[in-house]
């Protein structure tokens, strides 16, 4: 018995961790996924005015010394949609393989970008990821690079107002960057240069030269702000919102209502980034890797809308009559994508940003987590997997294999000793009949079988105990990184970080009957119960009945109930786990079968399956 209770004590416990897992997570992610995908239909269609006393406005210029202020207030203006607010600046258009969009002459922001490689859903048709939106849209976010001045200067510099010329002509393509020009008419001409690679980085280079009649000190700024709360996925093991690694300070994260409580918070900086991060998505500033820093997160509620904001401002530089200044900054706007982004890991062969600029940790805008030494695995191993099969499914069930085989080992241990322990079943129960008021000398001579057989009490809860961190890093691949976003399987599964689609109360979408829609999430989600799950089902009940029918009718009774728990429990999870468990829970009734035929141990499978449906006597109780 005592394998059976400890198989039931691993089951039951990694049911809790599911329950709560799908209460905490799971049910409220569809509510926000609905949101987030409702919100970004929104960003293109025309909103009303802001309220009396609300204002879209961007920074101003900021007080001397410091970066611009978050959210400075300004005059309210009219909330338009995307495409009215485009139109009302002239623009340099943005033309890459991964993004599109424009730059606006007015103030020389980067304020209009799509990302062309990602839709809303997975229809292809669908439209492209707004990333960044104007200041005068419902869901401003951009970014702006320049100068200010030292205190007490009164020089003309360029802001949010000023527009800008472009020399030249064309788009900002990655083999045609694009120079802007402005003339103070004081005598200090800017001119920035912007080029961009082609996946999602931008490299800014500003001069500027002084044939004034006295010099000038100035300090280099940049800074990313972003208006409004956005929908977030408000998951613990998941940040978003404003980041950075900053020096010797470390990994900085800062959600949005903690950056609201907090006001601001400065630090200075050799050696950092800064930006903001959603789930699949972010903006980061990429200073110079030996740039001394002043750098800040800031959160300001202006009007009705809080005004998020990261910046940092550079050492000030005096440019004397006839001289020139200049400083450079990038930006990366775009996916998450670890190739591109960069993975930190031994072996990985992903240098990506991080490794060709020098970066610091900047592999860590990809929140992998606590785990990360199992996560970051996980992920290369599905990623190599597939780019040798093309698909995200069969990458999954190939790394079951290879875990399930660099287990071997220690799972064979286990279930040789539980094949062990049915073995020396009629001793254990010879020792009740000898002794049969005294427990503590059952307990001693069955420990001393135990010590003579070699036999570990507790191999029942291994397999299920690897099974866990496996489960969990492979859950955390599916739900943070972009590449298994929306990445097919075969047939109705469309997209294996979402859950199987279908489900068996609506004969498979055969009856127009939505559960989640019409009982709500925190009902609906446990009717979802599709293929998969009903897959992953069949196969646990088949993994139960491997054993001998425990002799505690309690025992039988949770064996019995416990594949039909798990099967309403997953059908909420990834699809991609799904099938993980499923297909796992198969390779361990093969593997356990082997092990248990090697020890001469009878397989009671086919047995047990028989007296289920009252075709036979169930195998004899232990």
């Amino acid at each position: 018995m005592t394998d059976n209770r400890n198989t039931i004590l691993a089951v039951i416990l990694s049911g809790l961790v599911l329950i709560a897992w799908q209460y905490f997570y799971n049910m409220p992610q569809m509510e926000r996924q609905r949101a987030q995908t409702q919100a970004q239909s929104e960003l293109n269609k025309p909103v009303p005015q802001t309220a009396p006393g609300s204002t879209a406005a961007g920074s101003t210029t900021p007080q001397p010394g410091a970066a611009p202020s978050a959210g400075q207030p300004g005059a309210a203006q009219p909330v338009v949609s995307r495409d009215t607010a485009i139109a009302a600046s002239p623009r340099i258009k943005i033309d890459t393989p991964r993004l599109s969009g424009s730059i606006a002459l007015k103030g020389a922001r980067v304020d209009d970008l799509s990302l062309e490689k990602f839709r809303d859903t997975v229809d292809p048709k669908s439209s492209a990821i707004v990333l960044f939106s104007p200041s005068n849209t419902a869901h401003p976010y951009y970014a702006e690079f320049g100068w200010v001045g030292a205190s007490g200067s009164t020089a003309k510099l360029p802001d949010r107002d000023t527009v800008w010329q472009q020399e030249g002509s064309g788009s900002l393509t990655p083999t045609s960057p694009v120079t802007l020009k402005y003339d103070n008419g004081e005598g200090l001409t800017f001119r920035r240069t912007i080029a961009i690679d082609d996946k999602y980085l931008f490299t800014i280079k500003d001069d500027v030269s002084n044939v004034g009649s006295a010099p000038v000190t100035l300090y280099p700024f940049a800074l990313i702000s972003r208006h409004g709360t956005p929908e977030v996925s408000g998951y613990y093991i998941l940040h978003e919102g404003l980041i950075g690694y900053l020096g010797e300070q470390g990994l900085q994260e800062y959600g949005y209502k903690k950056i609201d409580d907090t006001k601001a918070v400065d630090f200075k900086v050799i050696n950092g980034w800064l930006g903001i991060t959603d789930k699949y998505w972010a903006s980061a500033l990429l200073p110079d890797t030996t740039a001394k820093l002043q750098a800040r997160f800031a959160s300001n509620l202006v009007g009705a809308k809080h005004h998020y904001q990261t910046d940092y401002l550079l050492e000030p530089q005096t440019i004397a009559i006839g001289g020139t200044g200049s400083a450079n900054a990038r930006l990366f706007a775009g996916a998450k994508e670890a190739g591109v982004v960069g993975i930190n890991f031994p072996l990985a062969g992903h240098g990506g940003y991080n490794k060709q600029l020098d970066l610091n940790h900047f592999d860590l805008l990809i929140d992998w987590g606590w785990f990360y030494f199992i996560t970051k695995p996980m992920f290369l191993a599905l990623d190599y997997f597939f780019h040798l099969f093309g698909n995200f499914g069969i990458a999954i069930l190939l790394v079951t294999v290879l875990v399930k085989t660099l287990f071997f080992p220690l799972a064979n241990k286990s279930y040789a000793s539980m094949a062990k322990m049915k073995s020396v079943q009629p001793q254990l129960a010879a020792l009740k009949e000898r002794y049969p008021d005294d427990r503590q000398k059952q307990q001693q001579e069955m420990m001393e079988i135990y010590r003579k057989e070699k036999i570990n009490p507790i191999a029942g809860c291994l397999p299920v105990a690897l099974q866990i961190p496996v489960f969990f890093s492979l859950y955390k691949v599916l739900f943070v990184t972009i590449e298994m976003r929306h990445a097919p399987f075969y047939g109705w599964i469309k997209d294996l970080s979402a859950p199987d689609p279908t489900t068996i109360f609506n004969l498979f979408g055969l009856i127009p009957f939505d559960p989640v829609a019409l009982l709500g999430p925190h009902i609906g989600a446990y009717l979802m119960l599709g293929v998969w799950p009903i897959i992953m089902g069949i196969t646990m009940w088949f993994q139960m009945k491997l054993n001998p029918t425990p002799p505690d009718p309690t025992q039988k009774m949770i064996f019995d109930w416990m594949p039909l728990i798990f099967t309403f429990m997953l059908a909420g999870f990834p699809a991609g786990l799904v099938i993980y468990w499923a297909w796992n829970n198969l390779l361990s009734v093969l593997q356990q079968s082997y092990i248990m035929r090697k020890n001469g141990v009878k397989v009671e499978l086919f047995d047990n399956l028989k007296a289920s449906f009252g075709m036979g006597k169930p195998a004899e109780k232990t």
